[in-house]
């Protein structure tokens, strides 16, 4: 036996000779009744340790399986099994190879169903009582053979299986009938592999850069290695990778990054049974930070340790998973296709065989570079192709050192590249298979900084290159006529953009700065500018380009955290805009932005408020941005439109009654539609009555609540625990306050996930928060909703700041603080003590922050002083600080 390690080979005699072995050994042999427990207790302890000083963790899986064979012959011998029953290992067992608390997988073959059973049955019940955590079977050699023919899986794990104990003409007859060229013919035998592959990436969403990957079973993952090695022993009869070369599948080089790949995905399996006590195969983030610790990863000055751990983790998948493709793609043209069929040429430098791109010679990319660029535009030209032949996958990187600043450079390879961007189909397939080949991180240097790069967060869901392919990719889905039913509005403003390449542009750059320290904004705008000239492309659109890599976050901060019916808000932003061809990129841009960053922050109500916000750009741009809104217009067009629809159903005078009651900003805060659903209420239940009412909103998935009560009350600080504790989201409230001192309160609420509300939800909002209107006291509910185990895991720094909003003559509060179940209520309860009043909340939930903005005043409805916002931020600071997950 032989196991393949980082660096060397660990052998058998290796095995013999480890210290750990060897005293289990001495410890078995000194007591025929030994504690096994306490024996495979120690070792493993023993071989955590030595882990920890930085030994080979191949030496030490090695070691690991070597000892649980003694512990597994010692039983066997005392439990008397004989006959014609043999002990196998199985699976990652039978290689040789045993992680800490990985499952110790054997099987029990009898010559018949006759054979020693009860002790067989005795055995593993010994197993059980040692605390080995077993994987077995008991089988026939009729048994073993039908389910290798029925199960491609148990076909894999006996070709891989070795005799522990028992007559070795049994475990060979068992060999030689379960052999899979016996009972599986090649072809049979890669589909069903194939297949087994493809079902489990689909289980992990087809990438390996989710935020919580399986080191083993994740694309890129343990399983792939094992995958390539299963294919080329049956197919070949090879044993060992390393000769593959032989071959001609892998180079040395392929073979050696495989084998170092290995290496670096078994340390961190060997980590996380170390840290965990337990088979644990996920790099969740409870252990990330731990794990990095235990690695010798450390905080620079502008990466955490933990991302540095994250991305090299990353980065190996990546290649792993560039290497079982190729491979794959390789055995499959072996295997599947006919090598005789004649080549189809395409261009003077690929042909088509198979229905795969393959280059016409070995040559090509030393005779013409820019082939480097031009076979992925072939592939956009050719959609009807599968892919790239394995062995030009493997020409091309071994040419990509031809792409230096010198290619870089050359005007050719600029046209072909925004060829690409601008071609009719393939835009993102091909940008990712770039990446995935390696091209795309030469081709822009500052790509290849980002590439694997993960943000230790709960917001940003991928990894930031896999991000920003995302947002091309969902900026393209706005400019393709099919995906109209996805996001109408955006696809309706792609189409009318000048040139959409320009877009693509700003989105391969916008996080293209991301981990450098500074303003990545900035910093990205610099190099999408350098890049555009370079390009030739023309002044203008360069700088448009590089306007909006700077300013790729101003929309959206301003539709979340502003306050848009606010037409000083409107203006301000408008003037940051310039002009509509600026507003159109800015909002595309955005919404492929934020929709590409963590799917589940994206919801209908997100959408519609940056619709919102780029309407109300759009009308201020037009209007001119000499000629801001007259307020007393705006406000007097709305109550007319507004009276327009009320009077065909209620008289003058009780509209009238009602809107006496209310400020004129009110008019301002508040849609049409709004100020009539709201008057409708009151006008039915009387000014100075408390109301409450819930208003259906399915465009956005969300429901708007209206409560009517008293000023003095604590109704933001009920209402907000009493959502919070039903799991649901405020993400907007308005807090009007009455001329008779009530105070008019609109909420609106979404599922976390943005998801539909069924009936049921409905009911248990109204149950719940009708009670909070109509009672003089509202006892404040003790939110007992835990917080997601995610969110522990994070720290967050707590900021709050003040700015005045002059205008309106009240203060905006910024707070940024960790997310926890009863946060707004905390918050709402400590406003009301300090006799401070929300106007309106704006709630913006990122991963595991709350980066909220209350819009307050004090009494005498003014902005607060600077004594009173000290105060406020000590008493806040102070209060929730113990509530840090």
């Amino acid at each position: 036996m032989l196991i393949s390690g980082g660096t060397r080979s660990v052998g058998v005699d290796d095995v013999d000779q480890d210290a750990t072995v060897a005293s289990l050994r001495a410890g078995l042999d000194a007591d025929s009744h030994a504690d096994y427990r306490t024996l495979l207790a120690t070792a493993k302890e023993s071989l955590a340790e030595r882990f920890r000083r930085g030994e080979p963790v191949e030496t030490l899986v090695a070691a690991h399986a070597s000892a649980v064979d003694a512990v597994l012959l010692h039983l066997w011998d005392d439990c008397n099994v004989a006959g014609d029953v043999a002990l196998v290992a199985v699976g990652g067992f039978g290689r040789g190879e045993l992680h800490p608390e990985s499952d110790v997988d054997i099987m029990i073959v009898l010559a018949d169903d006759d054979a020693a059973t009860e002790a067989a049955g005795a055995f593993i019940t010994r197993l059980w009582d040692c605390g080995i955590e077993i994987g077995h079977s008991v089988r026939t050699l009729l048994q073993c053979e039908q389910e290798a023919r029925d199960d491609v899986t148990v076909t894999t794990t006996l070709m891989e299986s070795r005799l522990l104990c028992g007559p070795p003409h049994l475990f060979e007859q068992m060999l030689a009938l379960t052999a899979s060229d016996n009972i599986w013919d090649s072809r049979a035998f890669y589909l069903a592999k194939r297949d087994e592959q493809r079902a489990r990436h689909a289980r992990y969403g087809d990438t390996g850069y989710n935020l919580e990957p399986n080191v083993k079973g994740s694309p890129g993952g343990l399983r792939d290695i094992q995958m390539v090695g299963w294919i080329a022993r049956r197919h070949f009869g090879v044993t060992q990778l390393a000769t593959l070369p032989h071959d001609e599948f892998l180079t040395e080089g392929q073979v050696e990054r495989l084998i170092e790949g290995r290496h670096f995905l078994w340390t961190i399996r060997y980590a996380l049974h170390v840290l965990t006590g337990r088979r644990e195969d996920r790099l969740l983030f409870d252990h990330q930070k731990n794990l990095a610790a235990l690695l010798g990863y450390e905080d620079a000055r502008f990466t955490l340790g933990v991302e540095q751990m994250m991305q090299r983790y990353y980065r190996t998948v990546m290649e792993l998973s560039r290497l079982n493709e190729m491979l794959l793609q390789l055995f499959e043209e072996s295997i599947l296709l006919q090598p005789d069929n004649a080549p189809v040429p395409i261009d003077e430098n690929f042909v088509n065989i198979n229905g795969y791109l393959s280059a016409v010679d070995d040559d090509i990319f030393v005779r013409d570079p820019t082939a480097l660029l031009s076979m992925f535009t072939c592939m956009q030209a050719h959609p009807s192709l599968n892919g790239v032949s394995a062995g030009t996958i493997r020409l091309l990187r071994r040419h990509l050192h031809l792409i230096d600043e010198q290619f870089r450079q050359h005007p050719r390879n600029h046209r072909e590249f925004l060829a690409l961007l601008g071609a009719e189909h393939g835009v993102t397939r091909e940008l990712r298979r770039m990446n995935r080949y390696g091209v795309l991180g030469l081709y822009i240097p500052a790509f290849e900084r980002i590439v694997g790069r993960m943000q230790y967060d709960l917001f940003h869901a991928y990894t930031v290159d896999e991000h920003t392919l995302f947002v091309v990719s969902n900026l393209r889905r706005f400019a393709l006529a099919r995906f109209d039913d996805e996001y109408p509005h955006c696809s309706a403003v792609m189409r009318t953009i000048d040139n959409p390449v320009l877009a693509y542009l700003a989105g391969l750059f916008h996080d293209i700065a991301k981990g450098r320290g500074g303003d990545h904004s900035e910093l990205g705008a610099i190099d999408a500018l350098a890049f555009c000239r370079e390009h030739g492309i023309a002044d203008d659109d360069a700088a448009l380009v590089s306007w909006l890599v700077a300013n790729h976050l101003v929309l959206s901060m301003t539709a979340q955290k502003k306050d848009i019916s606010d037409p000083d808000v409107i203006s301000t932003f408008a003037k940051r805009v310039g002009d509509q061809r600026h507003l159109d990129y800015l909002y595309v841009l955005t919404a492929a932005d934020v929709r590409g960053t963590n799917p589940k922050m994206w919801n209908s109500w997100k959408s519609q408020l940056f619709q919102d916000l780029y309407e109300a750009t759009k009308r201020a741009l037009h209007r001119g941005l000499e000629n801001p809104v007259d307020k007393p217009l705006l406000i007097s067009d709305t109550k007319r439109d507004a009276h327009a629809i009320l009077s065909q159903q209620h008289d003058a005078t009780a509209i009238d009654t009602v809107w006496a009651t209310l400020p004129d900003d009110y008019f301002l805060r508040h849609s049409i539609a709004e100020v009539v659903w709201h008057t409708e209420q009151l006008v039915h239940g009387g000014v100075q009555q408390p109301q409450f009412a819930v208003q259906r909103r399915d465009e956005l998935n969300a429901l708007t609540l209206l409560l009517y009560t008293p000023r003095q009350r604590h109704t933001f600080a009920a209402v907000t625990a009493s959502l919070d504790e039903l799991g649901m989201s405020v993400i907007d409230a308005r807090i009007e306050p009455t001329h008779d001192d009530f105070s008019l309160d609109t909420y609106i609420v979404i599922e976390p996930d943005g998801g539909k509300l069924d009936e049921q939800r409905i009911i248990d909002v109204q149950q719940r928060l009708e009670p909070i209107a109509y009672q003089d006291d509202n006892e404040l509910l003790v939110v007992n909703r835990r917080l997601p185990r995610r969110q522990r895991m994070f720290d967050t720094d707590q900021r709050i700041q003040f700015r005045s909003d002059m205008p309106a003559d009240r203060t905006v509060m910024e707070i940024t603080v960790a997310d926890h179940p009863g946060l707004l209520m905390k918050i709402g309860e400590l406003l009301i003590d300090l006799d401070i009043y929300i106007n309106a909340a704006k709630i913006v939930t990122i991963g595991e922050r709350a980066e909220d903005v209350f819009y307050l005043t004090n009494t005498n409805e003014s902005a607060l002083g600077d004594a009173e916002c000290e105060q406020l931020r000590a008493t806040l600071l102070r209060k929730l600080s113990g509530h840090q997950p």
